[in-house]
């Protein structure tokens, strides 16, 4: 029997690249709010993330078997400068989602981030002391305590995942690709570090991981750890543009931003152990995002 996926934030660049990633092996609703989209083969429904009980009769009628809570409030900067706002939408909502699903005995995948430390170290695994450095990552830490505590049995997934753009928001990548495709010059950190991985594989991996019964805190990066500039030129590279338009700078000279960590890596040798595989590299990863756009797959969520 096939599973029915509901991912919250239906609208939103992970909901849209998770959709696409796993619509001709799963039957996929999308939950809307305010924006309306739509993609072939991919049902779309309006939900109301401030009822719990609205969000039980939406799972229930729809005989949903997954949740894929991708909803939330990521803008780091709109985070500090609203802090209750992001504290109701990734804390309070994400609360209500674990609880329709712990009701109805839903499996739940809810996503996390890799802002949660405090950039001093490298690749920290799942049970690295949090020390959140901006509202955004407190209101995800928190975020984690309350899924897990309404819903022990749910998938926590800390990721920092790329893929490809709508026309209202836009990924790491392929602002990459369109600026340099326009021939400007974009400027990059040199001393911020992450693993990205892409959407594609983060969706593949956690429905793996839903099969294997995993719950709690998982990584889900990708095997390589880069900084923001070193990812820019690999994309470059992949996609034959012009890395010498892109100008290494400094987060430490940015003092009109909102702190960040300087370093996000995250080890995700627990994914790949419960896995028994690796989760591949950045170069294998930025071939599938390009085979993505070759097949189409690009300018179908490029029209939304």
């Amino acid at each position: 029997m096939t599973a029915k996926i509901f991912i919250t934030g239906g609208s939103g660049l992970l909901a849209l690249n998770w959709a696409l990633a796993i619509r001709e092996s799963h039957a996929v609703t999308l939950g809307l709010h305010e924006r309306i989209v739509s993609l072939a083969g991919i049902q779309t429904r309006i939900v109301d993330l401030e009822s719990v009980e609205d969000l039980v009769q939406t799972f229930d009628e729809a005989r949903i078997s997954i949740v894929v809570h991708a909803a939330g409030f990521t803008s780091v900067e709109q985070c500090e400068a609203k802090p209750g706002l992001a504290r109701h939408i990734n804390v309070n909502l994400a609360g209500n989602v674990a609880k329709a699903c712990a009701k109805l005995g839903l499996p739940l995948i809810h996503i996390s981030t890799d802002h949660l430390f405090s950039g001093e170290m490298p690749l920290l695994a799942e049970t690295s002391h949090i020390a959140p450095v901006n509202v955004y990552g407190r209101t995800k830490a928190e975020a984690e305590l309350r899924v897990l505590g309404v819903h022990p049995e749910a998938l926590v997934l800390r990721t920092n995942f790329y893929g490809w753009r709508t026309s209202y928001r836009h990924s790491f990548s392929d602002m990459i690709v369109d600026k340099l495709r326009d021939g400007q010059k974009i400027s990059l950190f040199q001393d911020v570090f992450y693993t990205p991985i892409l959407v594609e594989v983060v969706a593949r991996a956690a429905h793996e991981l839903l099969d294997l019964k995993a719950t709690g805190i998982v990584n889900i990066v990708g095997d390589e750890r880069t900084s923001k500039c070193g990812f820019g030129i690999r994309v470059a590279e992949k996609f034959g543009l012009d890395a010498s338009l892109i100008k290494p700078v400094l987060l430490a000279d940015q003092v009109a931003l909102v702190q960040r960590p300087r370093d996000m890596s995250l080890s995700n040798k627990k994914a790949c152990k419960l896995l028994g595989r690796q989760l591949g590299n950045i170069s294998e990863h930025l071939t599938r995002l390009y085979q993505q756009e070759q097949r189409g797959l690009a300018r179908e969520i490029q029209s939304l």
